[in-house]
């Protein structure tokens, strides 16, 4: 559904998005993940068409977007990481005023929005304002004007940001019944446990480069093993686990020692039988591990 080959972004001279590869299959939810600056937002807007290729190919659905852009716009439906709603529209107003720029015939417009408030469960806010909405229902609208002009492809931009976990399960939900249904879904999200359940595949992007391409669970076994050992830092502790586990990957996170160990189910917990180490737990690996492993612990600007 997506192709991209030597994908590449300037910006005077800075070169954010630097020859990167990948494939996005129809119908899989795929996760654009990295630090800031790392050049995932510049992507997804080389996808949404709204910012030109400096080198390169990228094509959605055999259509090439530096020649197709408008038929492109026509298959793609976009929800922003920012609330861009009208304020001075209510709910139901909002997505048929939006349809407009889709030349939806008015009274398909509104059956589409009544269905779409419906799928949202924002059926008691139909006739509300803007203003009157929570944050969560806010987003929902957001996603439901993104699917008006029912979308092939659905790009998503950190898409649950400042939820609470109620209204960030619900969304989750919807998201997975749009995949069920045939969407694509191209995602931006800083939290990996939202990348690892809605993500067939993801990549992880650095300095504007593709650094790592998988699914989710391929890649917390690849990169970190199934476990992580944390106990409290010592020196007697890292000089005891250095020894048990030489080639290790041991990390000091604040007042913690974390050791990964690639080893099978339950070889940490038989260590812990016979070592003592204060403070120590075991605990399932992660997406978020891998995250820090691959992009590293530093905050980016």
């Amino acid at each position: 559904m997506v192709k991209a080959e030597n994908l590449t972004k300037k910006f005077d001279g800075f070169t954010a998005v630097d020859g990167i590869d990948f494939e996005i299959y129809k119908g899989e939810n795929f996760g654009f993940l990295g630090p800031n600056g790392a050049g995932k937002t510049t992507t997804m807007r080389m996808i949404q068409t709204v910012s030109p290729l400096t080198q390169g190919k990228l094509t959605l659905a055999d259509m090439d977007v530096s020649e197709r852009d408008r038929e492109i716009k026509s298959i793609i439906g976009v929800a922003p990481q920012e609330d861009n709603l009208d304020p001075d529209f209510t709910v139901f107003e909002n997505l048929v005023v939006y349809a407009r720029y889709f030349d939806i015939a008015k009274e398909k417009a509104k059956t589409k929005a009544v269905e779409l408030i419906k799928f949202m469960q924002l059926e008691e806010k139909k006739d509300v304002t803007i203003t009157e909405l929570s944050g969560g229902m806010r987003r929902r609208l957001i996603l439901a004007r993104a699917l008006m002009n029912e979308p092939q492809i659905l790009v998503l931009d950190e898409p649950t940001t400042g939820l609470d976990p109620q209204a960030r399960h619900l969304i989750w939900a919807k998201i997975k019944d749009l995949q069920k249904q045939g969407v694509t879904v191209i995602l931006t999200t800083h939290y990996m446990d939202e990348a690892a359940q809605l993500c067939d595949r993801l990549t992880i992007m650095d300095r504007g480069n593709i650094i790592e391409t998988g699914k989710p669970a391929e890649l917390v076994k690849k990169h970190v093993g199934q476990e992580v050992l944390e106990v409290l830092n010592s020196e007697e502790s890292m000089t005891c686990l250095k020894n048990i586990f030489p080639d290790a990957r041991i990390d000091v996170v604040g007042d913690k020692i974390q050791l990964f160990a690639n080893k099978p189910r339950g070889v940490l917990a038989k260590i812990l039988e016979k070592n003592m180490f204060k403070g120590a737990s075991i605990r399932d690996s992660n997406l978020e591990d891998v995250f820090l492993k691959l992009a590293g612990r530093s905050l980016r600007d």
